[in-house]
Order: C-alpha cells, then sequence, then structure tokens
C-alpha cells in the first residue's frame, strides 16, 4: 500500500444513499460545517442528493466552490449554497446559522469541520489546542444552541444534529491530545443535546477508523517522523493495524451515515454513537 492509496475519491452519483424520507424535501435546510472538503463536502452532497437543501460552511470559499461545482455536476435533486465563515469567530457562527435559515427551515446540523496537530502533550502548542477546541468543539457547541431554536420552529418541531466523532472518542493514541480531547467531548455534546431533547431534537455521533481525507493524507508525513518509521508503515501498522476490516473508508460512506442518522430511519438513535471502525475499538489479538 502506498501513500496513493489513501488520495480522496471523487463522490458519483451511484455512491449516494438515497433514503426515503418526507422531511427530505428542498423546504428543509442541512447546515454541514467543513463542506469546502473531505467527510464534510461528501456529506453536503449526498445531503443534495437526497432532496435537502444545503447550507455549506467552510473558510476555504475555494473549496466551497469545488463542493458546489460536483453538486452541479452531478446534477443533484437539492441545492448547495456556499457560506464562507470562521469557526472560531462568534459573528461568523452566528452569521452561518442566519443566512442558513434563510434558505428555508433549518432541521439538520452536521458539524465535521475538524484539523490535526500531530505532537507529544509536553511540546503540544497550546495556541494550536485553542484553535482545534475553537473549531472542534465550542464551535459545534454553539452552532448547535443557535440552530435548536429554528429546529422547534419547523412544522413538527423535530431537528437533529449529527457529530463527527472518532475512535478517538473512544480510545487514544500518542501524540495527539487536542484531537483527542475534542472527539471525547464531542460524544457529551452529543449526549447533552439528547439528554434535553425530549425525543424531538435529536443527536448522534459518527465513529470512524481513518477515512481517504485530506486530513488524512496531510498526516502521514508527520506521523511517520514522530515515530520513526515509513509512511507506508503508517498506513498499514498505525492506521489498519489493529482494524479487522483492512481498508479505509471513503468519506462518501461517512456521508451516508449522516443522511441515515438523520432520517426518520434514525429516530431511536438519540444520544448513541454510530462506531464505523472495522473492528478497531472492540477487538483486539
Amino acid at each position: 500500500m502506498s501513500e496513493t492509496a489513501v488520495a480522496p475519491p471523487t463522490v458519483t452519483r451511484e455512491d449516494i444513499q438515497s433514503i426515503d424520507d418526507d422531511s427530505f424535501t428542498d423546504r428543509n435546510v442541512c447546515l454541514v460545517t467543513g463542506a469546502g472538503s473531505g467527510i464534510g463536502r461528501a456529506t453536503a452532497l449526498a445531503a443534495a442528493g437526497n432532496g435537502l437543501t444545503v447550507a455549506a460552511t467552510d473558510i476555504d470559499a475555494e473549496g466551497l466552490e469545488g463542493t458546489i461545482d460536483r453538486g452541479e455536476e452531478l446534477d443533484l435533486e437539492g441545492s448547495i449554497t456556499s457560506i464562507v465563515g470562521d469557526l472560531t469567530s462568534d459573528d461568523d457562527l452566528e452569521r452561518i446559522v442566519e443566512e442558513a435559515a434563510q434558505l428555508g427551515d433549518l432541521k439538520y446540523l452536521a458539524n465535521i469541520a475538524g484539523m490535526q496537530h500531530i505532537d507529544s502533550i509536553e511540546a503540544f502548542p497550546m495556541d494550536t489546542y485553542d484553535r482545534m477546541h475553537q473549531i472542534m468543539l465550542r464551535a459545534p457547541l454553539y452552532l448547535s444552541k443557535l440552530c435548536i431554536p429554528h429546529f422547534r420552529e419547523t412544522a413538527d418541531g423535530q431537528g437533529c444534529v449529527g457529530n463527527m466523532g472518532s475512535i478517538h472518542g473512544h480510545y487514544v493514541t500518542s501524540d495527539k491530545v487536542g484531537y483527542n480531547v475534542s472527539k471525547f467531548g464531542l460524544r457529551g455534546l452529543t449526549q447533552s443535546i439528547a439528554a434535553e431533547g425530549e425525543g424531538e431534537i435529536r443527536a448522534y455521533s459518527v465513529s470512524t477508523g481513518y477515512v481517504k481525507t485530506p486530513l488524512v493524507m496531510n498526516q502521514l508525513e508527520d506521523t511517520a517522523e514522530q515515530r520513526g518509521i515509513s509512511v507506508d508503515e503508517v498506513i498499514e501498522d498505525v492506521m489498519l493495524g489493529q482494524s479487522r476490516v483492512t481498508e479505509m473508508m471513503e468519506p462518501i460512506d461517512v456521508a451516508n451515515l449522516f443522511l441515515f442518522g438523520f432520517s426518520d430511519l434514525g429516530r431511536h438513535l438519540d444520544g448513541g454513537d454510530l462506531l464505523f471502525d472495522g473492528g478497531m475499538t472492540l477487538t483486539y489479538e
């Protein structure tokens, strides 16, 4: 296996799982963070492919245009609107939700944006930790706080928050303290929303192993250097070594799980975590 084996794949129309759900219409809006690439882009495309109006947000304006272009190429049923914003800015978070709510009935929130930094706890730069916390934990909390009143205003008073978790919200690896803490925290946010939502406002998380995304590609060399091994060894031993399913998931595989969680099929998924990790977490040799 080589680095080219984890090149982010392109989403096709056939990759998008169609779910028959009365709430998946263009009057309902799905807000997706990190929609400029990776799992965020795939989730925006999957939501639009299921007929939803998508508010796609990212700090990367060019990436968002790429998402919109891909949606147009696929001739998806729903539309995708770009909302450029910085998740570390409260003013931007408030504007993002306000603009999303203007597109229709804001009903779904997918908190997917993330970042990674590889360093030991002793060497971990606190300014980087603060940024990771803002993007990966504080922003999902504040966006949920801002979206929930809009959920309650929809025709049935229901809504749902999906949070992008990780195996690192279950158990951790070294040199990723910022990421580990954020993912554990997202599970707490998920359960807190469920505790207060009375079954009308649901929340769930999706925890995966390594997915073929730019974030994964970008950490290969850092992890290799940190551990004194090759990039191939990072993929084969670190990323897939404990997995029973020895292939990485693709972004659209994760995106389809988000749409399942949002749909009526997931109506009993409330506070729970969809652990799709190829057996990494719950098995051992």
